[in-house]
């Protein structure tokens, strides 16, 4: 009903293969969606909340690529044409591939060949540099960091994984982490590198050595004493529930998670109450010239969709998945060429959304106003006969006689036929009169007499098995009072409703007041044009001609582009990676054949 399925390739939940998987690609229906969503949903986000949280200082650490991760760059551009032109098997090599390749690249080349260079100026390297600046400048303090990183995490070995943590308890964040493993380990390479420069081995720990809840709890206990200075972890094992914030200054965010709730949840470890810091500082690294600008430019263009729909703001009929993992054709062959355009792309999409954000507001409003012009005239209409009506009866009662002590008209009801002055009486007739009803009769409505010269009649609505009793005075206009258990003081109530018809005028005169100053603000609404109207199309016609530029661009650049020799280092790493895979398998069956002679 809401969404629309979409056969791809993805990551499978190891991270290091890739399968077909049907699943909800794109979501239509929105406004209904939302709007079934909030009348069992209270929505409160983090800025609405005032928690008492560090001042946040954001970094963007720019980092130039080098020269072979530039060459690794244009040879996923060959990769992207091999797979659009359909000459390689999905299976073989797809977008999905390529994107992932791109993000490691981005990182360190080491992730595609542990065999590449360790070039000194990588992202990895720079935050090195980052963590050791910070850590000698905060060592009075023993100031703590994080380092989230979802690439080349450590391996798992089957003990630890038999032993340590079963799936079943592993937490949802952690089994839907897209961590990956590799040949080559970013945390042991950070590990190295920090205690080369001066850092205690024992100042340095992954979160991936907690097995079990009780170890983690340990762990994040010795970094709130500042025992351990610098944590590193995936954002599945250090996700919700990771409490170590006491004395944390600074977070980096060494690789670009595929979700925007990834990325919250990893500044929710730092921007948290009972951060002893009031300033903290997040670093997001950034090779130029790689994935990693528009990945965060994508990722900021989800998490702001998102936050339209989960607040006020009336969503987009459709959207695609927020959580895709894979760029298109035309988006990997400009990045791969430097086409600035594509900036303009992101820029030109996200305006885009945001105008139909405003318009599909504007739309629903018209459509509500409408409907305000079209029934608030017939309304005008009826309360002006009820006004004209209650004056005529303001003047009935004043036709009634005074009682000097009172100051209030003589009481009289009559009720079956029998007229009453004296209140015990009458409330026990009223009494009799109202439960006969209620037993005998199955009529909803009956007029069992008249009070002050008005026409009375009762009325019982059931609910449940208790009936809901009120009475009718009408005269030119109905005057409705519920009635209670007490009937003298329901003959209080009657008068109270009658003789208060000053205060009932005042307020249907302001009711229509209201509705005529409604209608005319309706009528404005409706004739009022979407403001923005010019300046939505104005964008979405150049996003469409820009599209159709990249497109036709990707298309030019391979028809017109000079005879080049391509390069191979990805297919030369998978190679190498396959053969020492081939090697492993016979000593992996000689230990096997030496265990079962040794329990021979």
């Amino acid at each position: 009903m809401f969404g629309e399925q979409k056969t791809e390739w993805e990551l499978a939940p190891a991270g290091n293969k890739f399968k077909e998987r049907t699943r909800i690609a794109n979501y239509t229906g929105l406004p209904e969606l939302m709007s079934m969503f909030k009348q069992v949903a209270d929505v409160r986000t983090a800025d609405t909340l005032d928690l008492a949280t560090p001042e946040m200082k954001y970094h963007i650490e720019n980092i130039e690529a080098t020269e072979f991760q530039k060459t690794l760059v244009q040879e996923l551009s060959d990769r992207a044409d091999d797979v659009q032109s359909g000459n390689i098997d999905p299976s073989v090599d797809n977008m999905l591939r390529i994107t992932s390749d791109g993000r490691k690249l981005g990182l360190d080349p080491r992730l595609i060949d542990p065999s590449f260079e360790d070039h000194p100026d990588t992202k990895l390297n720079q935050c090195v540099r980052n963590v050791m600046q910070i850590y000698h400048d905060t060592a009075d303090e023993k100031l703590t960091q994080i380092i989230f990183c979802d690439l080349g995490v450590p391996k798992k070995n089957s003990q630890s994984t038999d032993k340590g943590e079963s799936t079943d308890e592993r937490s949802a964040s952690e089994r839907e982490s897209l961590e990956e493993e590799c040949d080559f380990c970013v945390y042991d390479d950070i590990r190295d590198k920090l205690i080369q420069n001066g850092i205690k081995p024992e100042e340095i720990a992954y979160v991936h050595d907690a097995k079990t809840e009780q170890q983690k709890a340990d762990l994040f206990d010795r970094v709130n004493k500042g025992e351990v200075r610098v944590l590193l972890g995936s954002t599945g094992k250090m996700g919700t529930g990771t409490n170590c914030q006491k004395k944390l200054i600074a977070l980096h965010n060494l690789d670009i998670p595929w979700r925007p709730s990834d990325l919250q949840q990893r500044i929710g470890r730092i921007e948290r109450q009972g951060n002893q810091n009031s300033v903290a500082h997040v670093f997001n690294y950034v090779t130029k010239g790689s994935f990693d600008a528009y990945l965060y430019q994508t990722l900021e263009a989800k998490q702001r969709f998102i936050g339209q729909i989960m607040t006020s703001k009336t969503p987009a009929r459709t959207c695609e998945d927020v959580d895709q993992q894979a760029l298109n054709y035309s988006e990997i062959k400009a990045l791969c060429t430097g086409d600035e355009r594509i900036k303009e792309k992101m820029m030109l999409d996200n305006e885009v959304k945001e105008l139909n954000l405003l318009k599909a507001e504007h739309t629903n409003t018209v459509f509500d106003m409408q409907q305000t012009v079209a029934s608030t005239p017939a309304k005008i209409e009826k309360a002006e006969e009820r006004l004209e009506n209650l004056k005529a009866d303001r003047e009935t009662l004043r036709q009634l006689p005074i009682d000097e002590e009172t100051k209030l008209p003589v009481f009289k009801i009559t009720i079956d036929g029998t007229e009453y002055t004296d209140r015990k009486e009458a409330a026990q007739a009223l009494e009799d009169a109202v439960l006969d009803f209620v037993k005998k009769s199955s009529d909803s409505e009956k007029e069992i007499g008249e009070f002050q010269g008005f026409k009375l009649s009762v009325k019982a609505v059931m609910f449940g098995n208790e009936p809901d009793i009120s009475v009718t005075m009408k005269g030119n206009a109905e005057h409705k009072c519920a009635l209670t258990s007490s009937f003298s003081a329901n003959l209080k109530r009657m008068e109270s409703t009658l003789y208060k018809i000053d205060q009932t005028i005042n307020d249907t005169q302001n009711s229509i007041n209201k509705l005529k100053m409604d209608l005319e603000n309706a009528m404005r609404i409706v004739n009022t044009p979407f403001p923005q109207q010019a300046e939505l199309e104005e964008k979405t016609e150049r996003l469409t001609a820009l599209t159709e530029e990249l497109n036709q661009a990707a298309i030019e650049a391979k028809k017109n582009a000079p005879e080049k020799q391509r390069t191979c280092y990805f297919e030369r790493a998978k190679l190498k990676k396959e053969a020492f895979k081939d090697r492993q398998k016979p000593s992996k069956r000689k230990e096997q054949r030496k265990d079962r002679n040794e329990i021979e």
